[in-house]
């Protein structure tokens, strides 16, 4: 496959030389994402997602690297290289009091559209965002997930051979969710590379051909799902709904032989116990739990996803 995107030795560091970096300390970070395919970098907040999507799109200026899209440089021909993409930012840019189609229209003339070309991209993508019965509402009057779905329609106005998507489903509801997955989905079918940041390892898992995993400002893994599940191998995650366990339980249960990793999520009363021998270790741990006055009201077994990937790469849970 001929790779539309090339990341290059990428560093972000603010205020050098004695600045912290957001992006590519030790050394630079290096992707390619090539032509139609969705293409996700997945990780924690603060994680460097944002940096280097801005760098990607021409807002930040790279301290080391380039990026090359579609042929053209970030660095030395940035007009080019942005007219390439649409960008869909992860905070909303829109005017309240417009509707949307005013909206669309209004950013499609930035793009250079006029006339009947305008208004007719403007229904073609007002009808893919599924918005066209609420075409001339204000968006004042929209909810979180139709506003964000504006947004993603603002991107495609110029019908980019690429979009950036930078977790488009954050503060939505989940049907509002699930037509946004659904529309990333679409667009890939007809031909869009997709760029998609996110911290919901669900959402990767469902939608991408390939993900990198992005954590502290670098690339610790990349791949296809199932090449990254193989990292961790056949381990299962045990997740328990509990109440409050006490710092001394948690310390005997990390302490099995057959337990790789313990995390304990108390803001959702959930365990997570990662083993190589899950069902085996099931028993020693319900009593661990409950001998102790822990209360436990329900227990699952996980087969290996990239929540189990990330913890075993780093120590730590996914949302930390």
């Amino acid at each position: 496959m001929k790779p539309f995107v090339q990341v290059r030795s990428l560093q972000k560091q603010y205020t050098p030389p004695d600045g912290v970096f957001a992006v590519g300390k030790s050394g630079g970070v290096n992707f390619e994402i090539y032509e139609g395919e969705i293409f996700s970098l997945l990780g924690p907040n603060g994680a460097g997602k944002t940096t280097c999507i801005s760098m990607m799109s021409t807002l930040l200026s790279p301290t080391g690297g380039d990026i090359v899209i579609g042929g053209y440089s970030v660095i030395q021909s940035p007009v080019q290289a942005k007219q390439q993409i649409g960008v869909v930012p992860q905070e909303l840019a829109l005017y309240p009091t417009l509707s949307a189609r005013q909206n669309l229209e209004f950013f499609g003339r930035m793009y250079g559209l006029g006339g009947k070309e305008l208004r007719k991209r403007a229904d073609e993508v007002l009808e893919l965002i599924d918005l066209l019965d609420r075409a001339d509402d204000k968006i004042e009057e929209y909810s979180g997930g139709m506003k964000r779905r504006v947004n993603i329609g603002i991107g495609l106005m110029h019908r980019p051979k690429m979009v950036f998507l930078d977790e488009p489903t954050v503060a939505i509801d989940p049907h509002s969710r699930r037509r946004i997955l659904d529309t990333v989905k679409q667009l890939n079918e007809e031909g869009m590379t997709v760029l998609y940041t996110t911290h919901h390892m669900e959402e990767a898992q469902e939608l991408s051909h390939r993900i990198a995993i992005i954590d502290y400002g670098e690339i610790i893994a990349m791949g296809s799902l199932g090449e990254l599940i193989q990292r961790v191998g056949e381990k299962d995650t045990l997740i328990f709904k509990v109440g409050e366990v006490p710092p001394e339980v948690l310390e005997r249960i990390n302490a099995l032989e057959l337990v790789d990793h313990v995390i304990s999520k108390p803001e959702s009363g959930e365990l997570h116990v990662v083993s190589p021998r899950g069902r085996k270790i099931l028993p020693e741990l319900i009593r661990l739990l409950t001998e102790n006055g822990t209360g436990l009201y329900s227990v699952e077994v996980q087969e290996p996803n990239l929540e189990a990937v990330f913890l075993s790469l780093t120590g730590r849970g996914l949302r930390e």
